[in-house]
């Protein structure tokens, strides 16, 4: 009896925690579903024609700075009619709605499961669910990526690296999966290394550099890549002069974005070994530290040739995306 007591009131503690005070709000269902994924809700009929076509050239467009096209999602089409139950719990879903209603684009999170969110895009006419798609994009699309590194970081800090001493001497810290080592460890840089097996690596390395480093202008890409090949042929050489530059056949992509409430330029791209014969994607956060007049820089990069390089690319921006400046 003593035990069946401790059940119901676990029972009764965990409604109560899944309650707010005062409502009726009822237990969500933990969400599910892989990395990047996204499940679209739509009739088959639209999914099929210029809905479905231009759902894909946004969500599964290839994705900036790597080799060989990989879609920035993996698409899953539900049709509203089975879109219950289990299929309520994706974490991430976008909801297209057509009937007698103005032209519209929401996006709500825990909707039916947590955490979740999810993009409602509606409208009378496929003209207007259209237009609603091409228009809120970069909003949806933001939204999502958003999810998927927050599911990613919460991964990650299921078990960490010890890094106080880097954290420390660069005055940040960051979650790091203890799967990494540290192959460089100087007192202005860092260079950390996870073994896929014994020939594929991912790497990201840490260091500052002043503020006045990179203009800001026109020349602001070509200042990164010239500080980057800098870097990378002094600090991680390899034997018989064999050193990393950016990919001169393939322009690097670079985006303004925030990390710790601070500016930052994102830059994606391919680097390649002068001496031999290697390359993959890299990724690249110059993050603006105006009260230590500086940048800090993390850089990370894949080489894995054979195998798909989103999910390693995405891995290292989801923990350059943990870092806060002291």
């Amino acid at each position: 009896m003593r035990t069946l007591y401790v059940l119901l009131f676990c029972v009764l503690m965990t409604a109560c925690d899944n309650k707010k005070d005062g409502d009726k709000t009822t237990y969500l269902p933990a969400s599910n579903g892989n990395l990047n994924s996204i499940s679209v809700v739509v009739d088959s009929d639209l999914w099929e024609g210029t809905v479905g076509e231009t759902i894909r050239s946004i969500f599964a467009a290839p994705l900036n700075g790597l080799p060989v096209d990989e879609p920035k999602f993996k698409l899953r089409q539900i049709p509203p009619q089975v879109f219950d139950g289990f299929a309520t719990r994706s974490r991430v879903v976008l909801k297209i709605e057509k009937g007698n209603l103005e032209p519209t684009t929401k996006i709500a999170t825990n909707a039916f499961a947590k955490p979740q969110t999810v993009a409602v895009v509606g409208g009378k006419t496929i003209k207007e669910i259209i237009t609603q798609l091409e228009e809120n994009k970069d909003k949806i699309l933001a939204a999502f990526n958003k999810e998927e590194v927050t599911e990613k970081q919460r991964r990650i800090n299921l078990s960490l690296l010890k890094d106080e001493q880097m954290e420390n001497q660069l005055g940040f810290t960051v979650n790091i999966p203890s799967a990494y080592g540290f192959g460089k460890a100087e007192d202005d840089f860092y260079w950390l290394r996870k073994g896929l097996d014994q020939t594929k690596t991912i790497d990201i390395m840490f260091y500052e550099i002043p503020i006045d480093s990179i203009s800001k202008g026109d020349s602001t890409i070509v200042d990164i890549m010239r500080l980057r090949n800098r870097v990378t042929k002094t600090k991680v050489p390899g034997e018989d002069d064999i050193y990393m530059v950016i990919e001169d056949a393939y322009a690097p992509a670079m985006f303004k974005t925030i990390i710790d409430n601070k500016p930052a330029y994102e830059v994606r791209g391919l680097w390649e070994t002068v001496g031999f014969t290697q390359g993959g994607p890299f990724i690249m956060y110059a993050i603006e530290d105006q009260v230590n007049k500086r940048y800090l820089v993390a850089d990370g990069y894949v080489y894995a040739p054979s195998l798909r390089k989103r999910d390693y690319v995405f891995e290292l921006e989801s923990i350059i995306k943990s870092i806060e400046i002291k």
